[in-house]
């Protein structure tokens, strides 16, 4: 691996880091239910995104089965919480 390609994996990976702080600030502090949601979607699609960066980084296809693992209960699970502040029940 180039060491620029090396560089920018760390600068990506660690503004995710950051992206994922302000994430949990928010996903603590959010003034109302829709917002704490939204906070969680995207902190699922930021750790999605960063184990598709440490897959390149590595070069494994662990990383790959895992951010898609990630995606998918990532949607079931805001599609729950979406029914649930919609209808109070998640089961019908």
């Amino acid at each position: 691996m180039s060491p620029l390609l090396s560089n920018a994996i760390l600068l990506t990976l660690f503004l995710y880091c950051v992206a994922m702080a302000l994430t949990l600030v928010r996903l603590f502090k959010g003034p109302s239910a829709q917002d704490r949601v939204l906070a969680l979607d995207y902190l699922y699609i930021v750790a999605m995104l960063m184990m598709l960066t440490l897959g390149i980084r590595y070069a494994s296809d662990t990383y790959f089965e895992a951010a898609l693992l990630i995606a998918l209960f990532g949607f079931v699970g805001s599609f729950a919480l979406a029914k649930f502040l919609l209808r109070g029940e998640v089961i019908e």
